[in-house]
Order: C-alpha cells, then structure tokens, then sequence
C-alpha cells in the first residue's frame, strides 16, 4: 500500500537547512495497522504529510498504491488524495456552521459525485460511526468523542485505501479514546490500511505494527523488539535510529 525508499525531507531558507526526514525507509502493506510514534520533532508529521500527499520529498522514492507519485503535478497529487486517502485529525477540523451531514458531504462534492451517491455514502457512514441519528447537529452540540466520531465519518465516506490518523485521541479522555480506537480496529478488519500517529503507548501497542520515527529515520520495533519499552516510554532520551 505504502512504499517509502530513502525518503529525504530538506527544508531551506536563506541561513538554514533542516533535515526533517533522513533516507526513511518505511513499507506498509495493505490491510496494515501501523502506530508511528517517535518524540516532538523526530519528523512524524513530515512523514505523515508526504504519506498523504500534502508534501513533495526532497529525494527518494515513494509509492502509493502501486503508483509512483513522484512528479506528479498538483492537480494529480490532489485526484490520488482524494480518492485513495482518508485524513482524521486530532483537533477533528469539523466546520462549524456545517451540520454533521453537510460535513461529510463537503469531500464527497469535490469529487464531483452525484447527490444520491453522496447522500447514501453520508448516511451509510455516519451509521457506521454510531452518529446516524444526529447527522443534522452541529459540532457545538455534540462531545469531543463524538465530534472524531463524526471526522473519521467524513473520512470514511470516501472509502479510502488508506488512512491516515494524526493523534486521533489526543483530545479524547481515556474511556473515548479506548472507543474510538476500537472504532479504529473495526474499520481496519473491513480491509482498510491504518497509519496511526500516536505518543499513547496503551494505543501503539493494539495496532498490528510499531514503527519509532527519531531524527528523521524509522525503527520497525517488531524487527528490533528490545527498542520498543525504551521507544515508547521515553521521550527525551531515545535510542538512535536505524531503517528499516
């Protein structure tokens, strides 16, 4: 599903040159559930980028899907995004003003899909999430559980190949986080491939694979399983690196 080889993210100003990705080398299967995890700073969220197609690498070669999406334009980059990734943020990113239908739907309008399509994908997925009576009420009216609830929702409704979760229950107490990582379980035996990014270790340790992203490289800790205490409960003082 996800082929990362010597992966290089450089950014550039005028008086400085970061290195936020180092030659990763990461490989996904299809129907995956993979935790990245990995201290402030280590490069996650640039991997997570790139792995959704919201960023251009430096150097390497990645592929998605079967498809090399390097030097792809803009406009190929956002169809690809569209079609085969679904995105669940920590903060929801939920409108507002939109009502949990209108929310779902606002995806699902850029693919220029017909309206009795959209509405049965809306209504199928809200379902799904246990939110098919409330699809008419705002994001103010319902509880943080609730509202990811909703975005994976709208992430679902897409059908995605691929899905990628930025610390979906950051914002989330112990109890709805622990519900909507089983939500999380239940739409990945359906044959959806999860990438979770997470500082839990509760939640990294239920997902099929651990991969421990620290100065730009990844770890797999099933190949090197005596990293994984120290990787998961230190986040200051970790253990170098090395691809996988």
């Amino acid at each position: 599903m996800l082929d990362m080889r010597q992966v290089t993210k450089v950014y550039r100003t005028e008086l400085v040159e970061t290195h936020a990705l180092r030659s990763l080398d990461l490989h996904v299967k299809e129907g995956e559930f993979v935790a990245v995890t990995g201290p402030s700073g280590s490069g996650k969220t640039t991997f997570l980028n790139i792995a959704g197609l919201l960023e251009t690498f430096t150097a390497g070669q990645f592929t998605l899907d079967g498809e090399n999406v390097q030097g792809l334009s803009d406009d190929a980059r956002s169809k690809l995004r569209n079609h085969k990734i679904g995105f669940i943020f920590q903060s929801f990113n939920l409108i507002p003003d939109l009502n949990l239908f209108d929310n779902v739907d606002v995806p699902l309008r850029y693919r220029g899909m017909p309206a009795n399509e959209r509405k049965l994908r809306i209504e199928d997925s809200l379902a799904m999430v246990g939110l098919g009576s409330r699809m008419k009420h705002f994001p103010a009216e319902l509880s943080g559980g609730q509202q990811q609830r909703a975005a994976i929702a709208r992430a679902l409704a897409g059908s995605p190949r691929l899905l990628l979760a930025d610390e979906p229950t950051g914002n989330l107490d112990s109890q709805m986080a622990r519900s909507v990582l089983e939500l999380l379980e239940d739409i990945n035996t359906q044959g959806t491939t999860i990438i979770m990014v997470t500082h839990d270790p509760e939640l990294a340790a239920r997902a099929h694979r651990n991969v421990h992203i620290v100065d730009g490289m990844a770890t797999d800790l099933s190949v090197e399983p005596s990293l994984t205490r120290v990787a998961l409960a230190s986040r200051s003082d970790t253990p170098s690196a090395t691809n996988v």
